[in-house]
């Protein structure tokens, strides 16, 4: 089938101690952390990599630190792995390290590797759906806080590419690695779906800002009170919300965006779109709005 998800996300960093920080209150889990780097889990088994040092295998990022060096796709088989490496190494150079990952560039420059899918079983649980009179789903359990928030998965990274070059920017996703255009937005970029996910997207570049940059990585979390309690946490924490809560329209998930030391912004999501091939591609002349709803409040005016 093909790539299933996110894999890995590697970032260039300056300030490691406080990226660390920040990933241990996001509530990701620290599995290695020394002078020059650290690794994070999510509860799926995607790890989220810090480095200080440059890569001699590894393009040197885009922009300036801090932001993201390089994202590693998950995939299904050897088989399939083979298939796409090979693909992508007919007019670049590929290198592949110890631990069987392929470690190439993308149309725009960005690191982009490949390698095999190592899923972990997810938890079940997670709150019963919302009470309504006549849909009662919860009976005799009141509420109690969800605590500490545990993002499930890293769902979807968003780059920004400069628009000279776009068109071949995303085809090189979706004709060599089996990406699908689930909604084209004509004036700001393309939301896409690798084959292994129902995400309605787990990739979008970005060309409205007309440059190459990091936007943010989305971390799944199972409900929309995890959404609210985790960012209330890296409020409390000392951490700068970036956008405020809302629901987006393309995906309608419910989102928090929270500014990471690291570069860009990290997202808490839930409640995103599922679809199948039977979505087709949407495409749009004019850009929808950025949010179906975001939360207002009249109550600290001055």
């Amino acid at each position: 089938m093909g790539i299933q998800r996110i894999e890995s996300v590697t970032y260039s960093v300056d300030d490691l101690g406080s990226c660390v920080r920040f990933f241990t209150d996001f509530g990701l889990t620290l599995v290695e952390c020394g002078d020059t780097g650290a690794v994070f889990e999510t509860l799926a088994g995607q790890t989220l990599h810090l480095d200080t040092l440059p890569d001699p295998l590894r393009r040197e990022p885009l922009e300036a630190t801090p932001t993201i060096r390089e994202v590693v796709w998950g995939v299904d088989t050897p088989e399939e792995l083979e298939t796409l490496v090979r693909r992508v190494a007919k007019d670049r150079q590929v290198t592949t390290t110890g631990d069987g990952t392929h470690h190439t560039v993308d149309e725009t420059g960005f690191g982009l590797g490949l390698a095999l899918a190592r899923p972990r079983e997810l938890p079940g649980g997670g709150r019963r759906a919302a009470n309504a009179s006549g849909d009662v789903r919860r009976w005799n359990e009141p509420l109690e806080p969800v605590g500490r928030v545990r993002p499930l998965r890293m769902c979807h990274v968003a780059l920004n590419i400069p628009k000279a070059g776009r068109e071949e920017a995303w085809a090189f996703y979706t004709d060599r690695l089996g990406f699908r255009p689930t909604d084209i937005v004509k004036p700001m970029g393309v939301f896409m779906q690798c084959e292994g996910d129902d995400d309605q997207h787990n990739f979008l570049l970005c060309h409205r800002p007309d440059r190459a940059s990091h936007n943010h990585v989305s971390f799944e979390v199972p409900g929309f009170d995890d959404v609210i309690e985790g960012g209330n946490h890296m409020i409390e924490r000392g951490w700068q919300e970036a956008r405020r809560l809302g629901r987006h329209t393309v995906g309608s998930n419910v989102f928090r965006f929270i500014h990471a030391p690291c570069g860009g912004r990290v997202e808490y999501a839930a409640d995103m779109d599922r679809v199948d091939a039977s979505y087709g591609t949407r495409v749009h002349e004019t850009t929808p709005p950025h949010h179906i709803w975001t939360l207002r409040t009249n109550r600290d005016a001055v």
